[in-house]
C-alpha cells in the first residue's frame, strides 16, 4: 500500500470556536475535516477574531488535519430571482469566503441554488454571475469555490452534472472552481454507482460534462431511499440503497482515492470513527 495520507474524515462540529473543530476530527481518527465557519441556520454571520486564527493554526499543527473544507449556510440562494434574497445570499456568501480566507481553508463548498418562479438555465446564469460578482472578494485568498452536486428536490439545481459543468464554465477563467460529490445525492438524482462498473460510467459522465480535474472531493454517505427517488436522505456506509461497493470503488480507485472525502451519516461520533477505520481498511486493497 502506497504510504500517501488518505485524506478521510467528517463534517464536525465547530461549536466554542474553529480551532476545536481539529482537535474533534483528531478524536475520530480523521485526517481531514469539513466544518461551518458560521451559523448555517442564520443570516447574520460569525466574527473571527485574530486570536481564533492564532488557535485555529495551532490546531492544525497540532493534529495534523489537512485540506479542510468549509460548507456554506443553508439559506444561501444566489440563484434567487428576487432581487432582495439574491442581494442578501451574495453577501453572506461574500462573509463565508472572508472567513474562509482568515482561516486560509482550501474549499468552500456550497449548494448551486434554487430556480424558484424561473427556468433552470436562468437559475444558472444568475448563480455565474453572482460568483463573477464575487471575484474581487475571492481574489484576496486561496478559497476554491466547490459546487455541491444536490438531489434534485424541488426546484434545486446542481443535480445534474450538465448544470455544474455550465457553471464552471461561466466562471472557470476568473475564479478557483471545483464540484463536490455527495453520494447520496447523485444517487437520489438517478446517478448509479452501486458497482464498480457503474461508478466508471457515472465518472465518465462527470468527466464529459463537467471535467475530471475540477473534483476535488466528495460527501461520503449511503441513501435512505431508491436510486433516482430526488430525496437526500443520508444513511451509514453500506446501510442504505447504495450498499459498500460503492465506497470501496472510491476507496481503491487512482482517480478518486485520493481525494478528501467528508463522512456526513446521520449519527455522527458514533458511527464515523468505526466508518473511518473501514474506510482506511478498504484502502488497504489498492495495489
Amino acid at each position: 500500500m502506497p504510504t500517501e495520507t488518505l485524506l478521510i474524515g467528517a463534517h464536525v462540529s465547530a461549536a466554542g470556536g474553529a480551532y476545536k473543530a481539529p482537535y474533534r476530527g483528531q478524536e475520530i481518527g480523521a485526517t481531514t475535516i469539513q466544518i461551518f465557519t458560521s451559523n448555517q441556520k442564520q443570516w447574520k454571520g460569525r466574527i473571527i477574531t485574530p486570536e481564533e486564527v492564532d488557535l485555529w493554526n495551532k490546531a492544525l499543527d497540532e493534529t495534523g488535519i489537512q485540506e479542510v473544507m468549509s460548507h456554506s449556510s443553508y439559506l444561501i440562494n444566489v440563484g434567487s430571482p428576487k432581487d432582495e434574497l439574491r442581494e442578501k445570499s451574495i453577501n453572506a456568501f461574500r462573509a463565508e469566503i472572508e472567513r474562509c480566507h482568515l482561516l486560509n481553508i482550501p474549499y468552500l463548498n456550497f449548494h448551486p441554488g434554487a430556480a424558484t418562479g424561473s427556468s433552470v438555465e436562468e437559475c444558472l446564469d444568475r448563480i455565474s454571475q453572482a460568483l463573477l460578482e464575487l471575484e474581487p472578494t475571492i481574489s484576496k485568498g486561496n478559497t476554491a469555490m466547490v459546487l455541491e452536486a444536490t438531489a434534485g428536490q424541488g426546484t434545486s439545481v446542481g443535480h445534474d452534472f450538465k448544470h455544474l459543468g455550465y457553471i464552471i464554465d461561466k466562471t472557470k477563467d476568473k475564479l478557483p472552481m471545483g464540484v463536490c460529490i455527495d453520494t447520496c445525492h447523485i444517487f437520489a438524482a438517478g446517478y448509479d454507482i452501486r458497482t464498480k462498473e457503474a461508478w466508471e460510467k457515472t465518472l465518465k459522465a462527470f468527466d464529459e460534462q463537467v471535467g475530471l480535474q475540477y473534483l476535488k472531493g466528495f460527501h461520503l454517505n449511503d441513501s435512505k431511499h431508491d436510486l433516482g427517488s430526488k430525496k437526500d436522505r443520508h444513511d451509514h456506509l453500506g446501510k442504505g440503497k447504495i450498499g459498500m461497493e460503492c465506497f470501496e470503488f472510491l476507496m481503491t480507485c487512482p482517480k478518486t482515492r485520493h481525494l478528501p472525502k467528508y463522512l456526513e451519516t446521520p449519527l455522527g461520533d458514533q458511527y464515523w470513527k468505526d466508518e473511518i477505520k473501514l474506510l482506511t481498511e478498504m484502502a488497504k486493497q489498492y495495489v
